[in-house]
């Protein structure tokens, strides 16, 4: 099972969703001044933002490495699709990646995806995405955390080390009788200082808000203007 698979199956138990419904709003109020009728989400999970901004009036189309949370939009009659941004097609007023979609990305990896995403910007277009500061790595994600239902019990270990971090995801899965089945991945992410997006080819940083998502300071929101 790809990593991103198991986040998607485990997605329930991680307690996110005040969260993600927060970075919704957030990302909704701030678009509401570039008044996009094109979005593209990159890292668009199960199309909760997508549905938001379709209420707003907004053609929406996403794309997702996780074939679970791609066929689950599709349930939803959303446009979803798994690739990576390259084999996206068209130009957009709004590009968005949402909750720590960048810290994915190695350096090397993220400069190419930048570029990828002002090839899909139209001239007046922007750019969103928010990335987690490195106290948001070093004091809110690292450590343990276990959670559980009367089906499953997942383990979740994170160490935050060298600007890296890496976090084990461990699902055990009630099957038939008191047999249980073992998954397990690691998913690895990146801290980006904010120099890593100061002085892009194509893309200028218009604007930086550092803010709260779980605690004062972990998250960084940046904008972005096609050059």
């Amino acid at each position: 099972m790809h990593n991103l698979d198991l986040y998607a199956k485990v997605e329930h138990l991680l307690g996110i969703d005040d969260a993600t419904e927060a970075l919704h709003n957030l990302y909704a109020s701030e678009l509401e001044a570039y008044k996009p009728k094109t979005l593209l989400d990159v890292g668009c999970g199960r199309g909760l933002f997508m549905k938001k901004m379709i209420q707003e009036g907004v053609s929406c189309i996403g794309s997702d490495l996780s074939q679970v949370m791609v066929e689950h939009c599709k349930s939803e009659a959303l446009e979803a699709h798994c690739c990576d941004i390259d084999k996206i097609e068209g130009k957009f007023d709004a590009i968005v990646s949402i909750f720590d979609v960048l810290n994915f990305f190695s350096h090397d990896e993220l400069m190419i995806f930048l570029e990828e995403v002002a090839k899909r910007l139209n001239d007046d277009g922007v750019f969103m995405a928010d990335i987690n500061t490195r106290y948001g790595f070093s004091d809110v994600a690292d450590g343990s955390m276990v959670s559980e239902n009367e089906d499953e019990f997942l383990s979740v270990d994170a160490i935050f080390e060298n600007d890296l971090l890496e976090t084990t995801l461990t699902l055990f899965e009630r099957g038939e009788g008191d047999c249980y089945r073992r998954y397990q991945e690691k998913i690895v992410q990146y801290f980006h200082p904010l120099k890593s997006f100061q002085k892009l080819n194509s893309l200028k940083l218009v604007d930086k808000q550092t803010f709260a998502l779980y605690e004062s300071g972990d998250k960084t929101l940046l904008i972005f203007k096609k050059r």
